[in-house]
């Protein structure tokens, strides 16, 4: 895999894709927590997450480290991804723990697991601080 990479884009696309709907029909949805360090970190993971599962960076980047390395994070990120929009439609008018959990866990997830099957250092670094900000941000607003 070179310095781009299309199947981090296509996963990155089956992410975003229900977001992008729910929040174009649920204009000013009123998100009840806040805490600007927290919500800062969170913002940081994320964006640095959807950037190095597109663009592999040279040295920080090794890429797949074991055999078949290549249909596994295919078949992982495809078996999450379907769990993702599954939860989506499930919970799409609901807003408990179940939807804040399965909607945090399983994106943070994908990044984790694409950060470790490809050797990817700051994606893996990335995903682990989206992940605690993000469950915790969603655990919160669930409330």
């Amino acid at each position: 895999m070179g310095w781009f990479n299309y199947y981090g884009l296509i996963i990155m696309g089956i992410i975003m894709l229900p977001n992008i709907i729910y929040a174009v029909r649920r204009k000013g949805s009123a998100v009840a927590y806040h805490n600007k360090v927290i919500e800062l970190l969170e913002q940081v993971g994320r964006y640095g997450c959807f950037v190095f599962m597109i663009f592999n960076i040279p040295y920080v980047c090794l890429g797949f480290w074991f055999n078949y390395a290549f249909i596994v994070y295919l078949s992982v990120n495809g078996g999450l991804c379907l769990a993702y929009l599954v939860f989506w439609v499930v919970c799409w008018n609901k807003n408990d723990k179940l939807k804040a959990l399965s909607l945090s866990i399983i994106p943070s997830c994908i990044f984790l697991f694409s950060g470790i099957v490809l050797a990817n250092i700051p994606l893996a670094v990335l995903s682990v601080l989206f992940a605690v900000c993000h469950i915790y941000i969603s655990c919160k607003n669930s409330d």
